[in-house]
Parts: structure tokens; C-alpha cells; sequence
């Protein structure tokens, strides 16, 4: 079954991603990066990362997107859910430094203050550099808990809707740059 929703979902993919308006992060949606990403303007209420970065409503930031149906893909043989942060980890670790590169790189750049994303699987996102936030809107947190079941359902070998309530993920610019710049220089 779960392999019938997965052909759906991989058909159905190439419509969200043209109705999202999302970009890959390299040229290629066959390179290993993890992300799609889109320039969006927050709406939600201000925030002060950790490094002084001060967020405001209608600032410019860089929205990930987890490209759900690759992880899936790559997830659905394994049973262990260790195994399976793991992997995610290792893909969102590998993907950073292009991120990195994409910003640096947009015609935008200068405008874009911090990373955001929106996650229930939190665990090991501050080793990554990103801070965790509440949404704090209850019918927004909600909406967003209800289209991470599907997610959920098809990733998990013990399928339950229940599951860790959605949190942003931020990550400021500088953060960003400081964590990924010297690798950069280095390749």
C-alpha cells in the first residue's frame, strides 16, 4: 500500500512543486541536496535569534522545503527510526553548504535575513545550527500538524497520526555563513 502512495505522491510532486513555486538549490533536481527552497516574506510575529539576528514581519527569507518524496524513497526500506533521523540528518548536513552557496549566489542576496522552515522532526536541528521556535498560532499549527501526517504515515514502519507538533526552524544568514564559508573556501 505504502508503495502505491508513494508512485501517487512522486506522480502528483512535480504539480505541487510548479504550483509552490519552489527552486532547487543546485540546477539539477538530481544532485543529493535535500532542499527546495523559495524567497518568502514572514508573517509571523517577530523573533530574536540567539546571534541578535531580529526578524520582522515582511522580512525576506529563504523557505526549505524538505523534497519529502526523495527522503521517502530513500527511507522506505528502513525500519529502525534511529536509522532513519540519521539519514535525514546526514542529507540536511550535506545540503547546508549549497544552501549556503545558493544564497550567496541569489540576485536577492542582501535582502534574505535567516532560514525558515517548518518541522516536526526537531530532534538534532540545534546541532545543525537552527533554532527551534513555537508556532504560536493554534489554527496555523494545526493546519500544519494535519499535512504532516500523510508525511508521517509513509515514513514510519509503526504508521500513527500521532506525532510531534510542528515548530519553525530558523537559522540566521550570518549563522549560516560562519558555519558553511570555510568549508567553502577550503573545496
Amino acid at each position: 500500500m505504502r508503495g502505491y502512495l508513494l508512485t501517487v505522491w512522486s506522480f502528483l510532486d512535480p504539480i505541487y512543486y510548479l504550483f509552490t513555486r519552489l527552486s532547487y538549490v543546485s540546477s539539477s533536481e538530481q544532485t543529493e541536496n535535500i532542499f527546495r527552497v523559495r524567497l518568502t516574506k514572514y508573517k509571523g510575529k517577530p523573533v530574536t535569534l540567539s546571534d541578535g539576528t531580529f526578524i520582522n514581519k515582511n522580512d525576506t527569507l529563504l523557505k526549505i522545503h524538505l523534497h519529502n518524496v526523495k527522503l521517502l524513497r530513500e527511507l522506505k526500506d528502513i525500519q529502525s527510526e534511529i536509522r532513519k533521523g540519521k539519514i535525514i540528518y546526514k542529507y540536511v548536513l550535506q545540503s547546508l553548504p549549497d544552501l549556503h552557496q545558493y544564497i550567496s549566489n541569489h540576485k536577492q542576496s542582501s535582502e534574505i535575513r535567516a532560514l525558515i522552515g517548518i518541522t516536526s522532526l526537531n530532534k538534532g536541528c540545534d546541532r545543525l545550527g537552527f533554532e527551534i521556535i513555537d508556532i504560536t498560532h493554534p489554527i496555523y499549527k494545526w493546519l500544519k500538524w494535519i499535512s504532516f501526517i500523510p508525511i508521517g504515515l509513509l515514513s514510519s514502519s509503526t504508521p500513527s497520526i500521532k506525532q510531534h507538533q510542528p515548530s519553525y526552524l530558523f537559522m540566521s544568514k550570518q549563522t549560516l555563513e560562519k558555519m558553511y564559508e570555510k568549508k567553502a573556501k577550503k573545496s
